[in-house]
């Protein structure tokens, strides 16, 4: 896909995260979004920071026995602690990833930040083997950004 697509898509998104109603609407316009515009995008969530845990928001895709993350477990608890991007070409190569579907093959998970601080993450998983590239992690991370104003801006 050629990046003038990935920056309407992003473009797209973020319109959608402004315009919806509440902190919620915008992670479910994004969720939304996303899964739609992208169809290598085969499961797409939101996890967000309930203490320790990364707990399972809006998501589309198959249903996830994954509803609650520690930190310290799975590639989504690695990114939320290391506090940036991973992307996994593999997920059968890495020994942090949770299982949640037989046909997952790869995986990006981009903590939504404010500051310093872990809002959650968006995960998104692909039956592709290396589907995430650059123009992936440009446009989710600008997709995290905008959440983080919504999520941290009392919009809620």
């Amino acid at each position: 896909m050629h990046t003038t697509e990935y920056n309407r898509i992003a473009g797209d998104t973020i319109a959608a995260i402004g315009g919806a109603g509440d902190a919620h609407a915008a992670m479910t316009a994004a969720v939304a979004t996303l899964k739609e515009q992208l169809p290598h995008y085969n499961w797409v969530g939101i996890y967000l920071m309930d203490g320790n845990d990364l707990v399972l928001g809006p998501f589309l895709g198959k249903p996830s026995p994954h509803t609650r993350i520690a930190l310290d477990r799975g590639i989504c608890g690695a990114a939320a602690t290391q506090r940036q991007t991973i992307i996994v070409d593999d997920v059968n190569s890495d020994p942090r990833y949770l299982a949640c579907s037989l046909e997952t093959r790869s995986e990006i998970v981009v903590p939504i930040l404010a500051g310093d601080r872990v809002l959650g993450e968006i995960d998104i998983d692909s039956d592709r083997l290396a589907a995430f590239g650059a123009q992936d992690r440009v446009l989710l991370e600008e997709v995290a950004a905008a959440l983080a104003d919504r999520l941290s801006s009392g919009r809620s």
